[in-house]
């Protein structure tokens, strides 16, 4: 039989078009803006839920300030490194906790030794 003849390829698919007006990017980043305040959410919730609610409280006297006790071994600073590698890692992750397991089990392990 005799040979067939080779087939042409199918044209290229056309790309879709870029256009849309200027409210499409802006409604683009107005949607990553909400994602990220929302992983920045759940980020914070997840370090409270771990560390406690986060407390301010300020006291004037108006004496002059003493200088601050040294921390004891134990105390209120005991977790201190671990917390702030575990919240860099959260930051640098865009608020996934996944990727900072590790350092989450660290500031538990410390919690545990510590308090």
């Amino acid at each position: 039989p005799p040979a067939a003849a080779p087939m042409a390829a199918p044209p290229p698919a056309m790309a879709p078009s870029g256009g849309g007006g200027m409210m499409s990017g802006i409604m683009g980043t107005v949607v990553q803006g909400m994602a990220f305040g929302t992983g920045s959410a759940v980020a914070n919730r997840a370090v409270d839920s771990v560390m406690g609610p986060r407390q301010v409280e300020h006291v004037h006297s108006g004496q002059p300030a003493e200088a601050a006790p040294q921390a004891a071994a134990g105390g209120p600073q005991a977790c201190q490194n671990e917390f702030a590698s575990f919240q860099d890692c959260l930051k640098n992750n865009n608020g996934d906790i996944t990727p900072c397991q590790f350092y989450m089990d660290m500031l538990n392990q410390c919690k545990k030794t510590y308090n």
